[in-house]
């Protein structure tokens, strides 16, 4: 076993690790108040649950915009800038949302978590793949997300304590922990992207317009789109279930930490188990299983009204997240030819930002102006309608695979 485990470190290079524990670091320091988020957001403005999801889905849609440029950036001036500055101005962000007070106020930090998130997740998806063969990238991510998730694990757990006396020390020890990794880049990681010599350096506006090209893989933007209608369930019920069951059920946030912590602690230990199958089948599979089984833990919290039953459903959830996140990351990093690694790894989290955008609009909606059920089995419609249509993009490609055997020899992405 220690073998193993030393064959496993081995086999990826020292910078992989750096940003691995990086990532654990960071996630432990802004999980202490990102799960209490809403709630602490609904009591500064003393508004309904609408008027607070609006505010997450305006910042993320505009964050959304301001990193459609992250791959243009990460490809023409490399990944360690973009990731940097994504960590620093998230730890920034965190200090100003601690003085909000107002709409206003609360909704400039927001934008910029809005923005942070999908630039960081772009930068260093490209930096693994840039480093990481193609054989690996599945477990390499994995391992990513293992790590990730360790914080996770750690964050809501003290969190909890914590906002229960102060929701500021929550924002500063979350702010500190991004500033400490943000050094830790900064001091140690090292540039990634291979600029050819011969090749002359593309201007900025080029390097924008090279989006057509990633526009032009009409089967890749067809999986993207699936992708994010999809993810509005899972991402209702991050973003909801804490207000959920804390207005409708009385569940504290210190009990209610204990769910997200179930989450990071199965992402953790279960990761690798789940990856060994996963690996083994077609990623276009994989990946509308994982969504069918999201779908099927946000719908089953309509069915629960105990900490336990929510327990239940975060499990559930949790096993669609093992399934589709890493197999889905991986395939979108082995689609993209090398000079639009960048681009393609934006277009894919661009997914995350139109779900972010939707799921607390259309949870708001559901719960307002239905009954605070409806959200979950609105949820559960999104993610059977996006596997549904997840199944037939897998079969065909598989077939058109299966029609031209002469593409496996060339140097073309996997299939779905």
């Amino acid at each position: 076993m220690l073998s193993r485990r030393r064959n496993t470190f081995d086999i990826y290079p020292r910078q992989f690790w750096l940003v691995a524990f990086g990532v654990l670091f960071s996630s432990a320091g802004s999980s202490l108040i990102w799960p209490f988020q809403l709630i602490y957001i609904s009591s500064q403005l003393d508004s309904p649950l609408t008027t607070a999801a609006t505010l997450i889905s305006l910042s993320s849609f505009i964050g959304m915009l301001v990193s459609f440029l992250g791959g243009s950036i990460a490809d023409r001036f490399g990944r360690k800038p973009i990731m940097y500055l994504a960590v620093v101005f998230h730890g920034i962000a965190y200090l100003l949302m601690s003085r909000a007070d107002s709409y206003l106020a609360f909704l400039l930090p927001m934008t910029i978590i809005g923005a942070s998130m999908p630039f960081y997740a772009i930068g260093s998806d490209a930096m693994m793949a840039d480093m990481i063969p193609p054989e690996q990238r599945t477990t390499a991510y994995s391992i990513l997300r293992m790590t990730n998730n360790a914080g996770i694990a750690i964050g809501p757990s003290i969190g909890g304590l914590i906002v229960v006396k102060s929701y500021a020390l929550a924002f500063y020890g979350a702010a500190a922990a991004m500033s400490m990794y943000g050094i830790v880049l900064l001091l140690f990681a090292r540039e990634t992207l291979q600029r050819k010599q011969e090749a002359r350096e593309e201007t900025l506006l080029e390097s924008v317009l090279g989006y057509r090209r990633v526009f032009g893989d009409g089967h890749f933007i067809a999986f993207v789109a699936t992708v994010a209608f999809g993810m509005i369930a899972p991402l209702m019920m991050w973003t909801l279930l804490a207000v959920y069951t804390k207005t409708n059920f009385g569940l504290s946030e210190a009990r209610y930490a204990w769910l997200p912590v179930t989450n990071a602690l199965m992402c953790v230990f279960v990761q690798y188990f789940v990856t060994l199958v996963t690996r083994r089948h077609r990623p276009g599979l994989m990946i509308a299983v994982g969504m069918l089984v999201y779908a099927l833990g946000v719908g089953s919290v309509a069915l629960m009204s105990s900490f336990w039953g929510f327990w239940l459903s975060i499990v559930i959830l949790t096993f669609g997240e093992l399934i589709l996140i890493p197999t889905g990351t991986a395939y979108a990093a082995s689609r993209a030819p090398d000079d639009l690694r960048g681009r393609y790894m934006s277009i894919y989290w661009l997914t995350w930002g139109l779900a972010r955008a939707a799921a607390p609009l259309v949870g708001g909606f559901l719960n307002d102006a239905i009954a605070p059920k409806a959200i979950w089995y609105g949820g559960l419609a999104f993610g059977l309608t996006s596997a549904f249509v997840l199944f037939l993009l897998a079969r065909g490609e598989t077939k058109q695979m299966l029609a031209r055997p002469a593409i496996q020899e060339n140097n073309l992405p996997p299939p779905l």
